[in-house]
């Protein structure tokens, strides 16, 4: 009699435990890391009562809709050519169904959870749990881990499952498995010198590039080199300058720069700012970044009569990569988002987990819908990532590897040729997108069987085009500096499509937006440079060839023979 009790007793707590836990029932596992990163070590179980921030992103009704509809609008010879997508427009796509979004409020409610929804379309939400709950709902183990080389600490689990029945409806949950991610550093700085014993601002003469620009790249090299105008007028173009890792742009290092490098701009122009997750710009000698100055004097100062938004994204963000996934989702979230968006920063792809990396480049393409080029550096480590690093196989970046991006490699000389750092490859995590598939095939073609192996055929290539990246004339801290790097090139890329843009809108046509398909459509715009390769992994990388190579792309731009193929005048 005693024992029946005790059975009926421990069947009731059975039973009252799982009325409690409804999230319990039925989970699968949804995602998984095989080993800690590289760099971190375990600490042990984090607290209990300690209170995580987590986001969960759901499936959206129609990605492959979107993507239908993004190629639609950014295609030379498509009927939709240049009709770009509204902000209601891309949310329809990108929202979940409404069964959905029921489901999972149905699965918080259940758990007495409160959830936020954090994004215009409604597929992420943001929720906070204790470590103990958050163990329990979804058959986590919360650990703390540390990075040795920073001592930055993160609360991670290498797994977690989710209630079968949400298996469709959600996408992934952030951060679990998703380690924080170093960026790569700012550009590498060859010789400060004072402004004296630099070359002022010349006048280019049509067709002749300055001697001194063999040395020392300053605005009027680039306008000699590319045939770009001194200035526009704006038309509504504007370009957004993404800042991160406490980057900060000065003003009066810009105007020190404006005053003796583009003397036809009046030094008194100057930049707007915007700060996401508590991004600031503070201003004096000790708080100069160079990618911050660099990325600012190269937009303004090549870019003359477009205005420049500084975008500084603070640390506090939970995103769990630095901000990148805030910065997209508040520029997705404005009615009129710049139509140029510049960014010097990236990641070795290895590194962000395939959840991430792919729910960022949709965000991307949500953005390109509606008009945004997105330009991204390649990297400075040649075919061993975003830096120069030991590594076996090549190492692609990201979010350069997404193919709803622009990457933009870069060269070196008067008379081109690659910049031997410059990031190229194949993505290991995005396949070749089709308006590259002939350019990419032609290539391997040539290529044969070296470095055989040692990267994935089949992914989409990166760089897409390429623009000077040594040697430029920076104004940082007060004293001038010549530095190195992609960083140089993606804004001065950046520049020159925000260019083009003004003088579309000035003739009544719609601005470039997602630009890939255009550069592919029309290789015979850009200079060709067959030169050069991108060492790493302790080989030769890549070399440049004939057409598109994984050094240099398809080239550098000619700003007059992409205005005609964008029929302007």
């Amino acid at each position: 009699m005693v024992a029946r009790s005790s059975l009926f007793l421990s069947l009731l707590s059975v039973f009252a435990l799982v009325q409690a836990s409804p999230a319990r029932r039925d989970l699968v596992l949804h995602e998984r890391r095989e080993t800690v990163p590289s760099g971190f070590v375990e600490n042990g179980p984090a607290s209990p009562n300690t209170l995580l921030s987590l986001r969960m992103a759901l499936v959206s009704n129609n990605l492959p809709g979107l993507e239908t509809a993004l190629f639609a609008v950014s295609t030379p010879d498509s009927a939709q050519y240049g009709q770009h997508l509204t902000k209601e427009e891309v949310e329809a796509f990108v929202a979940p169904s409404p069964e959905t979004t029921s489901a999972v409020q149905d699965f918080f409610a259940a758990n007495k959870i409160k959830a936020t929804t954090t994004s215009p379309a409604g597929d992420w939400l943001s929720f906070s749990i204790p470590v103990s709950q958050a163990n329990d709902l979804f058959d986590a183990d919360f650990t703390v881990f540390t990075h040795k080389e920073t001592g930055t600490q993160a609360i991670r689990t290498l797994t977690y499952s989710i209630p079968s029945s949400l298996k469709e409806k959600i996408d992934f949950i952030h951060p679990t498995i998703a380690f924080p991610v170093l960026q790569k550093l700012p550009p590498k700085v060859l010789a400060p010198r004072p402004i004296s014993n630099l070359t002022a601002s010349v006048t280019p003469t049509p067709g002749a590039v300055p001697a001194s620009c063999n040395t020392e790249i300053t605005p009027a090299c680039l306008q000699a080199l590319y045939g770009i105008p001194p200035s526009v007028s704006a038309a509504g173009s504007k370009i957004g300058v993404s800042g991160f890792i406490d980057q900060f742009a000065q003003t009066a290092d810009l105007k020190t720069f404006l005053t003796n490098f583009r003397t036809d701009i009046p030094s008194t122009t100057t930049f707007g700012t915007q700060f996401i997750d508590g991004g600031s710009n503070p201003q004096g000698v000790n708080e100069a970044g160079i990618e911050a100055n660099l990325d600012i004097q190269y937009t303004v100062g090549v870019a003359g009569g477009i205005p420049v938004t500084f975008i500084s994204v603070g640390p506090n963000n939970v995103d769990g990569i630095d901000g990148f996934l805030d910065i997209i989702n508040t520029l997705i979230n404005e009615a009129s988002p710049p139509q140029v968006l510049s960014t010097s920063y990236g990641f070795d792809e290895p590194d962000i987990p395939s959840s991430i990396g792919n729910s960022l480049c949709n965000a991307y393409m949500q953005l390109g819908a509606r008009g945004t080029s997105i330009v991204f550096s390649s990297g400075d480590g040649g075919v061993s990532g975003s830096q120069s690093q030991t590594c076996t196989t090549f190492i692609p970046t990201f979010p350069s590897g997404c193919p709803f991006v622009t990457s933009i490699g870069a060269t070196a000389g008067v008379t081109e040729t690659s910049a031997s750092f410059s990031s190229g490859g194949f993505s290991a995590l995005f396949p070749r997108p089709s308006y590259q598939n002939t350019a990419v095939s032609n290539y391997l073609t040539a290529l044969g069987t070296t470095n055989s192996g040692k990267f994935v055929k089949t992914g989409r290539g990166f760089p897409d085009i390429s623009a000077q990246g040594e040697s430029f004339v920076i104004v940082n801290g007060g004293r001038a500096e010549l530095v190195d790097g992609t960083s140089c090139s993606a804004p001065l890329t950046s520049s020159i499509i925000a260019m083009l843009n003004a003088e579309l809108l000035a003739a009544g046509k719609p601005v470039i937006g997602f630009f890939n398909p255009f550069i592919y459509a029309n290789p015979g715009v850009f200079n060709d440079i067959t030169t050069g390769s991108n060492p790493g992994c302790n080989t030769n990388g890549f070399p440049a060839k004939a057409g598109w190579d994984p050094v240099t792309g398809l080239g550098t731009p000619s700003f007059t023979r992409l205005k005609t193929a964008l029929g302007l005048p």
